[in-house]
C-alpha cells in the first residue's frame, strides 16, 4: 500500500503556494477579490528516486524550497505590483533581491553568531564545545528576536496569517474534514512540518555539527559554517520527517514543542478570506495528483 502523500507549501503574499506530489498551485488574492490561481508541474529532481533517498532528499528538499519558494513569492510580488499600478517589477531585480537577502541572512544567523563568540566568549572559556553551544544559542536568539521584529511590519502579519491559513488547510485535509472554511477555520496554526519548526532543527543540529569542526583557525570556521548547510539541512530533514510521522509519540511530542511554540510567532488566525485561498491552492494540485493517478492507472491497465 502506498504511503499518504504529505501535501505542504508557504505563504506568500496575499496567498499561499501548495505543492503536491506531481505539481505546484499559487493562489494569490488580489485587490478586487477574485483569486489568481496558477499552477505548474514538478521538476523531475523533485519527484524522482533520489527524494526518496535518506539524506539526499533533505539536500534536494533545500533546494526546492529555496526555488519553488522563491518563484512563488516573485510572482505574488508581480501581482501585488500590477494592482497597485507599478507596471512589471524586472525579473533580475527581483532575484537579485532574493541574492542580497539570502547573503544578508548568512551574515546575520551564521557569521555574527560565530565573530560574537569568537571575540565576546572564547577569550574567557577553553572548550570548543561550550564555544559552540554558545554561538548556537546566540544563533537561536537572534533567529527569535528576527521572527519578532519582522512580525511587527503589517504586510508581514499578513503574510503570516496566510501562513496559519496553509497549516490550518493542511491539518484539515489530513484529519479527513470537507474542505471548506467552515470546517477548516477550527484546526490549529501549527504543524510538525512547518518551515519555522524546520529552521529551529537547524539550529539545534548546528550546534552538534559545527562542534565536530572544533576550534580551528577562523577562515576555516567560517568556510565551515557556509559549506556544512547542506549536511546540517540534510540531517535536519531527517529528524524533522522522523518527528512529523510519529507524532503521536508522547516523548516526541517533548521535542516537537519548542518548534510548534516558535511557530506561534509566524503564524496567526487567518480570516475566512484567506482561508479560502489556501483550500483553491490545495484543491488544485489534489486535482493535478488525481488527475496523474488516473492517467497512470490507464497506462498499467
Amino acid at each position: 500500500m502506498a504511503k499518504p502523500f504529505h501535501y505542504g507549501g508557504q505563504a506568500v503574499i496575499e496567498g499561499v503556494m501548495i505543492r503536491g506530489k506531481e505539481g505546484v498551485a499559487i493562489s494569490v488574492r488580489q485587490p478586487n477579490g477574485q483569486l489568481n490561481i496558477v499552477k505548474q508541474p514538478l521538476a523531475s529532481l523533485y519527484k524522482g528516486r533520489l527524494k526518496e533517498m535518506p539524506l539526499i532528499r533533505g539536500i534536494i528538499t533545500l533546494v526546492e524550497t529555496l526555488i519553488l519558494g522563491t518563484q512563488s513569492l516573485l510572482h505574488s510580488a508581480q501581482i501585488a505590483a500590477a494592482e497597485e499600478g507599478e507596471g512589471k517589477i524586472p525579473t533580475a531585480l527581483l532575484w537579485g533581491t532574493v541574492a542580497i537577502s539570502l547573503g544578508l541572512g548568512v551574515v546575520l544567523f551564521f557569521m555574527v553568531p560565530l565573530f560574537a563568540t569568537r571575540y565576546l566568549i572564547d577569550p574567557h572559556i577553553d572548550s570548543a564545545l561550550l564555544s559552540n553551544i554558545f554561538e548556537g544559542l546566540i544563533r537561536i536568539g537572534i533567529f527569535v528576536a528576527y521572527l519578532k521584529l519582522v512580525g511587527l511590519v503589517p504586510d508581514i502579519k499578513r503574510v503570516f496569517a496566510y501562513h496559519g491559513a496553509e497549516h490550518k488547510v493542511v491539518n484539515a485535509y489530513e484529519a479527513g474534514v470537507p474542505l471548506n472554511v467552515e470546517a477548516v477555520k477550527n484546526y490549529s496554526t501549527a504543524h510538525a512540518r512547518c518551515g519555522t519548526a524546520f529552521l529551529f532543527i537547524v539550529l539545534i543540529v548546528a550546534i552538534f555539527v559545527f562542534a565536530l569542526v572544533g576550534q580551528p583557525t577562523l577562515w576555516i570556521r567560517i568556510l565551515s559554517r557556509i559549506a556544512l548547510i547542506p549536511v546540517i539541512a540534510a540531517i535536519s530533514y531527517e529528524i524533522m520527517k522522523f518527528g512529523a510521522n510519529h507524532v503521536d509519540n508522547p516523548i516526541v511530542r517533548i521535542l516537537l514543542a519548542p518548534g510548534l511554540l516558535l511557530q506561534s510567532i509566524t503564524t496567526r488566525e487567518p480570516d475566512d478570506s484567506q482561508i479560502e485561498a489556501a483550500i483553491s491552492a490545495l484543491n488544485e494540485v489534489i486535482e493535478i495528483d488525481q488527475t496523474a493517478d488516473s492517467g497512470n492507472a490507464i497506462l498499467t491497465e
